[in-house]
């Protein structure tokens, strides 16, 4: 499972189409507007007439919490008064924490009147998932997590015979709206397969219809491929935007988009595109080895980037992928001309296809032949898996034919061999 975060945006919008069919009383506003420093709000207001005839709420939806704290929450504003707020805080740099960044986009909804305000998440662990549960949500909750009532859901359990209301005492008159809303709201986390929800706070309005105010989530991405109807739209889906204070490289978006086509992992992050040690790593627990074992022996300022490929990926998103490493690291030869290496390394595979994915590599070496060249990169190899014998050949012959030098490892050689071998390359770091 690769967790990523979304926008509060996509998810009430995913809540309002989703969470009807589980738990009809759910009759969410669904009146969202995100606004930017080119946003012109005059020409949004006939799609959106409730921004100037309801109060309204205005608070960033960038990736970060403590917005309240932070002073950056307008609350039951009338719509000059959210127009101003948006003037003074888009494109303007905040620091939220440690990290400084820049406001780009605001969240515009109806201010919802409420007296009450209950808190709600849903995380998951290897053998269960578990409700959390409070009569005390709002900016305080974590101050107040001793009054989380932390409910383990067994998994592949029926909530909807689940014994919830059991171990949720003291609901009295509202017992017949929170509890159907929170089985709802369980099986829209399973069926859209969310990795984290969080409402913090959710309302009950004076009618008993349930509004959730802030919303925090975060996908299991590798599922997109099964939501392209609810994940957005196939025109436009679900965005997974980077961290606050952090913008994403051609590449990365590139590997990213990607990723999201297929049910395959493929995952990029640059971190010195300067950097003299480069990795191409099947599996995500193998990426963590090879870059703690590099960290561990005092190289990590060359370590130039972290990533993965795992899942089976066809030959062409393989290429694709080593296609986009081998123009990072032939982008900036050292001036002094000292080598660059790139790692190919990964574990035992159980079902990823050696030869296909080798198949994919060894085509994008074969494109780059004077570039790998030039950049003065080393190639060591390290796999296993279903048919490696004739992956690790092609391997093989592809240096023999290019001049590009490849050492190649098998099974029988530790996982992290390459790492030590490219030490012994180095000079002894």
């Amino acid at each position: 499972m690769a967790q990523k975060n979304i926008y509060e945006y996509d998810a009430k919008k995913i809540l309002a189409k989703e969470l009807p069919k589980y738990y009809p009383n759910f009759n969410y506003h669904n009146k969202l507007l995100i606004v930017d420093y080119d946003t012109d709000l005059e020409k949004a207001i006939p799609k959106n007439p409730w921004l100037q005839t309801e109060k309204l709420v205005a608070k960033p939806d960038q990736l970060f919490g403590k917005r309240g704290k932070a002073k950056l929450i307008l609350l039951d504003a009338n719509y000059n008064e959210m127009k101003n707020f948006c003037h003074n805080n888009l494109d303007k740099v905040f620091e939220i924490g440690n990290v400084r960044g820049k406001l780009k986009r605001l969240l515009i909804e109806p201010f919802i009147p409420h007296e009450k305000e209950y808190y709600i998440s849903i995380t998951t662990e290897r053998n269960n998932d578990v409700i959390h549960f409070s009569f005390e949500g709002g900016i305080f909750v974590e101050e107040n997590w001793d009054k989380v009532i932390h409910i383990p859901i067994p998994v592949g359990t029926d909530i909807n015979s689940f014994d919830l209301e059991g171990k949720i005492p003291n609901l009295g008159d509202l017992k017949d709206t929170i509890i159907p809303f929170i089985k709802g709201l369980y099986q829209v986390f399973i069926n859209q397969d969310f990795a984290f929800l969080e409402i913090n706070p959710f309302a009950i309005t004076k009618d008993k219809k349930v509004v959730p105010l802030d919303v925090k989530a975060r996908l299991d991405d590798t599922a997109a491929f099964l939501h392209t109807d609810t994940w957005g739209n196939p025109e436009k889906p679900i965005e997974f935007p980077a961290a606050f204070g952090q913008s994403m490289s051609t590449e990365e978006k590139k590997i990213m988009e990607l990723d999201e086509k297929t049910g395959a992992s493929l995952k990029l992050t640059i971190l010195n595109r300067e950097g003299k040690i480069w990795t191409m790593v099947a599996g995500g627990g193998a990426s963590v080895i090879y870059t703690d074992t590099i960290a561990d022996l005092g190289l990590e300022k060359e370590l130039a980037n972290y990533g993965e490929y795992s899942g089976n990926p066809s030959q062409e998103h393989t290429e694709i992928y080593a296609q986009t490493l081998i123009d990072l690291i032939t982008e900036h030869p050292d001036p002094q001309g000292r080598e660059k290496y790139l790692i190919i390394g990964g574990g035992i595979a159980n079902f990823t296809d050696v030869k296909a994915t080798f198949g994919g590599i060894v085509n994008a070496i074969k494109k780059s032949v004077e570039k790998l060249k030039k950049a003065n990169v080393k190639i060591l190899v390290r796999r296993g898996g279903p048919n490696e014998k004739q992956g690790l050949e092609l391997m093989r012959k592809v240096g023999e034919e290019t001049g590009i030098p490849i050492e190649i490892y098998d099974r029988y050689s530790s996982m992290t061999r390459p790492v030590a071998r490219m030490v012994e390359k180095m000079g002894g770091k």
